[in-house]
């Protein structure tokens, strides 16, 4: 197994981690999570021997191969199969020692180096890779294209593919679902769901940990603890050990109040003296209780826009693609403030291609794209972070846009993106890809937009920021239309779903779980041989499952509407339970605000149980159809 014992390590002046264990067996698959700079990623380079430790020791079996993903690819000329073969050592090896064996007219040598490659699966090795390859979204004239011709998030797949290609006994990967698409996350998931081996995760997409890790390790302040179960399983545990944290703290913040009152009072007089200082020694050696740190360094919402005029923008007839070839044909859509659209489609199918003609970054080829007046338009890419300023700081980011804001007023608006003191002074060019994905995010918010338009929002994002930007999309009461490899965002904050797909782009009936049934569907094909009839009977179910999701759907959106309407009431409760412990609320001139919130809180918690029993009653309903 994999073990770390009394593990100490620094980087710089920081401690990282402080005589920290964990025990890894083979087999299990482990999900890393822990805010940015916490020491995730260190703690791989421990476990590979690029880093030793201050103290401590890190050990594993002998014969385990590890494998990983390199966060670069040069510009090869190499075609990008042959790159991903390179990840198999042993074929390649076995494939050096025939032709060796086959120059020198070595027989014998010859017949065990093809048994050895047979009983590799040697033979199947290309098409494992060509597979591996077109599930993360290249298509079969690129396996042959060279390295080089790829952009960087393409080659970022290429080293994903070459990983996974690997034969190893331990995996370690360091957020391998940036730069995909959900179709490739779905097939990435189910590729890790089967692996054998070990394998260490860091990720910020809590969908994709519960479908593959069975233990988490979370890392917080120095220390490492190894939680059994997915991630949802860890939050509620988690959750649980910070309640019971709290209230260990606050019972002893009693305890110590308690003594120190005696003390304050007592130490002057003689007859006291002794029990006093019998007291403070009790003082010094208490254990002190950390309180339960809320964890949520992020906060921030969008303005309310200056108009929201509907509709937002339309477009009609329109065709849209690069060069002289269309990618999108006879588009007519209209958007209206309130609209949550996720967007789905296979890669390259047009939806960054749909959501740059939003935008207006892409002029159609044909066709109208028709604006409202007073349409502002806020657009997220991960390319926006290369226009940051890199010798421009936060501040000086927003002060362009707000030549007359206040500094404090900005400085408490950076502030909710996790720019505090000295940080949002400092240059941009050191930021790392998560802290720029931040700042980008944090101009387009001050803009004040009242259409946003978001590709990929959530790459180089940990959880808590992603916790953050659901809760304020929430919130926003303009038109979002997103794509996203995220599940957990396209559930939490769209109400709506548009295939992008053959050139159209229409509505979509069904929920996530039907799109991954649609993917498989369109990749597999008829599960046996078509012949006679064959293409009917597809038609046929394709058409029957269409009509029941469309059936089903009417109560997907009742749940979904009232799984919305529970988190707004809990918000809306824990607001009013932290009002009310305000301790100035309970003073004579507070009475009628008090009666008032007193009010509102019966009636919350009794809309919140309706509302829970309605989202129950629903989901049940729905549970009986689906069966």
């Amino acid at each position: 197994m994999l073990e770390l014992a009394n593990i100490t390590l620094r980087r710089g002046p920081r401690e990282l981690l402080r005589d920290v264990s964990l025990s890894i067996h083979p087999g299990q698959k482990v999900g890393v999570v822990g805010a940015n700079g916490t020491g995730k990623t260190s703690l791989f380079s421990l476990v590979r021997g690029e880093l030793e430790p201050d103290t401590g020791s890190v050990s594993l079996p002998r014969h385990w191969r590890i494998a990983w993903m390199a966060q670069e690819v040069p510009g090869l000329s190499q075609a990008a199969i042959d790159y991903v073969l390179d990840g198999d050592e042993d074929l390649r090896a076995t494939e050096a020692a025939l032709a060796e064996a086959e120059v020198a007219g070595d027989g014998v040598r010859l017949g065990e180096l093809h048994a050895h490659l047979h009983a590799i699966d040697g033979y199947t090795a290309r098409s494992r890779a060509a597979r591996l390859l077109h599930g993360l979204g290249f298509s079969s004239a690129e396996e042959n294209a060279p390295v080089a011709a790829f952009s960087g998030g393409w080659r970022m797949r290429l080293n994903l593919a070459r990983t996974l290609m690997a034969r190893a006994e331990l995996l370690l990967l360091d957020e391998p679902t940036n730069h995909l698409d959900l179709d490739a996350v779905l097939r990435l998931q189910d590729w890790l769901a089967a692996y054998p081996g070990t394998l260490l995760l860091i990720s910020h997409d809590r969908d994709f940990l519960d479908a593959v890790v069975d233990r988490v390790v979370h890392f917080q302040r120095g220390t490492l603890k190894l939680y059994p179960g997915n991630y949802s399983d860890f939050e509620v545990r988690y959750a649980e050990e910070k309640a019971q944290q709290q209230a260990a703290y606050e019972k002893q913040q009693k305890e110590v109040a308690r003594i120190q009152r005696f003390v304050d009072r007592f130490r002057a007089q003689a007859s006291k003296a002794r029990q006093a200082q019998s007291r403070i020694k009790a003082l010094e050696r208490m254990q002190q209780v950390s309180a339960a740190h809320a964890e949520d360094p992020f906060q921030f919402g969008f303005p309310e826009p200056a108009r929201l005029p509907t509709p937002l923008l339309g477009l009609k007839d329109l065709r849209a693609g690069y060069d002289s070839e269309p990618v999108l044909r006879k588009v007519s859509l209209e958007l209206h403030p309130g609209d949550r659209i996720g967007l789905l489609g296979p890669n390259g199918a047009g939806k960054s291609t749909l959501i740059q003609v939003l935008a207006g970054r892409l002029q159609p080829q044909g066709g109208l794209r028709d604006p409202a007046q007073g349409l502002q338009v806020g657009y997220f890419a991960q390319h926006q972070v290369d226009h940051l300023d890199p010798e421009a700081s936060p501040m000086l980011h927003l002060q362009r846009l707000d030549p007359e804001a206040q500094p404090q007023n900005l400085r408490d608006f950076l502030g909710g993106f996790g720019f505090r003191g000295d940080s949002a002074l400092e240059p941009t060019a050191p930021l790392s890809g998560g802290e720029k994905a931040r700042l980008a995010l944090a101009l387009l918010v001050y803009r004040r937009p009242n259409l946003l338009l978001m590709d990929e929002p959530t790459n180089h994002l940990d959880l808590e920021m992603r916790h953050a930007l659901t809760l304020a999309l929430q919130e926003f009461p303009g038109a979002l239309v997103t794509v996203s490899h995220d599940r957990h965002l396209l559930r939490s904050v769209t109400d709506r779903l548009w295939l992008v797909d053959s050139g159209t782009v229409q509505a979509f009936d069904g929920d996530l779980e039907d799109y991954r049934r649609w993917l498989l569907e369109r990749s597999e094909g008829p599960a046996e041989p078509a012949g006679p009839g064959q293409p009917a009977k597809d038609r046929d179910r394709r058409r029957a499952a269409a009509e029941r999701r469309k059936e089903l759907k009417p109560l997907r959106d009742e749940i979904l509407r009232w799984e919305k309407e529970v988190d707004r009431l809990n918000r809306r409760k824990q607001e009013l339970d932290q009002a009310l412990a305000n301790p100035g609320l309970y003073g004579d001139g507070e009475k009628d605000r008090l009666q008032e919130l007193l009010q509102e809180q019966g009636q919350v918690d009794k809309a919140l149980t309706e509302a829970e029993e309605a989202w129950l009653e629903a989901s049940e309903r729905l549970e009986a159809s689906d069966g």
